[in-house]
């Protein structure tokens, strides 16, 4: 079974997937926060940095690009390959409203004619530089029904996976998924696909293969992976159980790398809160522990309320 790491931004950053590769490495694939070019700019330096192969030693990482104009894309897409990579991603998903409102992720689902003839330019470019396009998408922007209109589109290029989530733009994250528009995707589209989608845990995953009557290979996860970081070894049979003490290892880690690169100290504090909002369905019982956590302004505090959290 293959699993995806999906890319959550200012979360799975390179310092992130590194940590995780080395102290896990039960995924099999890594997608990079979006690169979101401009005119003349493929991408910013942080950008850069963050997909960088130095930055990414032994991570099998593909980089996303967000962007709704194909000349854009392809300046990227150049950009990257000079760096060695030969497989990127497109984000028909995201469904930030600043995002959208510029035409670009979900929203772009909407204009059908205008995403025929970008699909058309970058796949044009791909073939000919033999590099692989794969596609992250939602159902559509307002309506599911919109799927079906683009799966026809995206039947006509040659798509190297197909990442669906089944949500419309409108749902963002909440609700459950309309999994009967992935059942119509396993039918009918011509490209290998994969399920994204509240993967939290193994029943969840076990309750999608009933759903679907087939195991699902591959499969993306990304709240579910972050808040329980023992997620793909426990789809993967590996344990059944969450493993603290790499979960400890994942924690340390983290928190010691993000004090090198930000200042001031309430950067990292900062950083570490985002993590906890994931972690903190890990702990039962230790509410009034997370809450002083959250709250901490000085590493003291931060490190003493960890401690008391993770206590055997």
């Amino acid at each position: 079974m293959k699993i995806y790491a999906a890319p959550l931004e200012g979360v799975t950053t390179y310092i992130f997937r590194k940590a995780y590769n080395e102290i896990y490495g039960s995924v099999d694939k890594y997608f990079a926060p979006f690169v979101s070019p401009a005119e003349n700019r493929p991408m910013t330096h942080r950008e850069k940095k963050d997909i960088a192969p130095e930055n990414n030693e032994g991570i099998n990482l593909v980089p996303q690009i967000l962007t709704c104009r194909s000349d854009h894309f392809i300046d990227a897409a150049k950009a990257l390959h000079s760096m060695g990579y030969s497989e990127i991603n497109l984000n028909l998903g995201c469904p930030s409203g600043t995002v959208c409102a510029k035409g670009k992720g979900a929203a772009f689902l909407q204009e059908t004619d205008a995403l025929q003839v970008f699909l058309d330019a970058i796949y044009s470019y791909s073939e000919a530089e033999n590099m692989k396009i794969s596609i992250k998408t939602r159902l559509g922007y307002t309506d599911p029904e919109e799927f079906h209109d683009l799966v026809e589109i995206f039947n006509s290029f040659p798509v190297s996976e197909l990442i669906v989530h089944p949500r419309i733009r409108t749902d963002f994250y909440k609700g459950e998924p309309r999994k009967e528009y992935f059942a119509y995707a396993l039918e009918h589209a011509k490209c290998p696909l994969v399920y994204n989608g509240n993967i939290f845990s193994a029943e969840d995953y076990e309750e999608l293969v009933r759903s679907y009557g087939s195991s699902l290979d591959p499969i993306m996860a990304g709240r579910g992976l972050i808040s329980d970081p023992s997620l793909p070894d426990k789809l993967k049979g590996f344990t059944s159980e969450t493993d603290f003490a790499k979960f400890r290892r994942l924690h340390d880690t983290l928190y010691h790398e993000y004090q090198k690169v930000l200042s001031p100290d309430i950067n990292v504090l900062h950083k570490m809160r985002e993590l906890w909002t994931y972690w903190q369905d890990l702990f039962d019982g230790k509410d009034r522990d997370i809450k002083r956590l959250l709250k901490a302004k000085k590493y003291a505090e931060y490190e003493d309320a960890v401690d008391r959290i993770l206590m055997d």
